[in-house]
């Protein structure tokens, strides 16, 4: 049949067999997944029709390809350090399913049970990953031992950026959303005449990430961690992901050729994919310019962390420099 795609392995025999994978058909085809292999495209196109809604009058064969499993992969962390991007960015691989919305399992819904939350995951066929972000995973007390409880085996992204900004990033994110809110100072010191900082503070208390890997590390060891420069994924998106794929298992999909820099924006976007009348960029709330704060309570607040952050260098082998950083007024 013309525009098929030819290709009728043992995982698509029994689809081709009754309906031939046609260009037409294929649902959700992802910008770069036609540079994978074609069994990695058919499997997602495969992937995708799981996922579709079946026609009212018939029962989808697609239903019998895939199963959903608990994701192999997680992304733990952290709140305004590049989660969504990373998502975005991986969820172009032929070979990585994920759920689009924050699942909240682990630490919010977690009475409801394994078997809910399997079934908040995708189909996947053999050879896929299943996976889902939540970033306040990382500080909740309770998730490591319940990741732990539903496999040993999970590995656990972690996205980190230069704490000081992070805070001001989501400060700025709350502000949109509360405009009475007090002002970033006022917030975070306990006592603005002694400099004490509050770190009772989400904001502050989120960047102290030392405190919150150790909670993690007492079920996890650290070759189940990856760590990803939040400062990378905006100014190096294809060595970063490069990374990722790597620690994925995956074969490096996602490359340069896929972004392209928004200067608008102040990040990358997706270059469009084929069929698409235009690029795909995060959402209005990514990129808001932060409110200006006096540098003086910045430099306090960047003292307050150094100690955190050269424990976290130590912790995981590697110098995020963001002492030596300037603290950008971008979301």
């Amino acid at each position: 049949m013309a525009g098929t795609t030819g290709v009728c392995g043992p995982a698509a025999q029994l689809y081709c067999s009754k309906r031939p994978v046609t260009w037409s058909t294929a649902r959700g085809f992802p910008l770069g997944a036609y540079n994978a292999s074609p069994v990695s495209f058919v499997r997602e196109q495969l992937s995708d029709l799981t996922n579709s809604d079946p026609p009212s009058n018939n029962i989808s064969i697609a239903n019998n390809f895939g199963s959903k499993k608990f994701p192999q992969a997680i992304i733990i962390g952290v709140k305004k350090g590049g989660t969504r991007a990373l998502l975005e960015f991986l969820r172009i691989h032929p070979d990585v399913r994920a759920v689009g919305a924050e699942p909240h399992f682990f630490d919010r819904f977690y009475e409801k049970g394994l078997e809910w939350y399997r079934n908040l995951m995708p189909r996947t066929l053999e050879g896929q990953i299943t996976m889902e972000k939540t970033p306040s995973y990382f500080i909740t007390k309770e998730a490591p031992r319940r990741v732990f409880s539903m496999s040993r085996h999970t590995r656990l992204i972690v996205v980190v950026r230069d704490p000081v900004t992070r805070a001001v990033s989501d400060y700025t994110q709350t502000l949109s959303k509360s405009p009475g809110l007090p002002s970033f100072q006022n917030l975070a010191f306990r006592n603005a005449t002694t400099g004490l900082i509050d770190t009772s503070w989400s904001a502050v208390r989120i960047g102290i990430y030392a405190k919150h890997l150790e909670n993690w590390l007492r079920y996890f060891p650290m070759s189940r961690f990856l760590f990803v420069s939040g400062e990378r994924l905006v100014t190096d998106p294809a060595g970063e992901m490069g990374r990722v794929q790597d620690f994925l298992g995956l074969k490096r999909v996602v490359t340069d050729k896929h972004f392209y820099f928004n200067q608008t924006k102040g990040f990358p976007c997706l270059k469009k994919p084929e069929g698409s009348s235009r690029p795909r960029c995060l959402g209005k709330s990514k990129g808001r310019p932060h409110p200006q704060i006096p540098s003086e309570v910045l430099l306090r607040l960047r003292d307050f962390y150094r100690p955190f952050n050269l424990k976290f260098y130590q912790m995981t082998g590697h110098d995020f420099g963001w002492d030596q950083m300037a603290t950008h007024q971008s979301s």
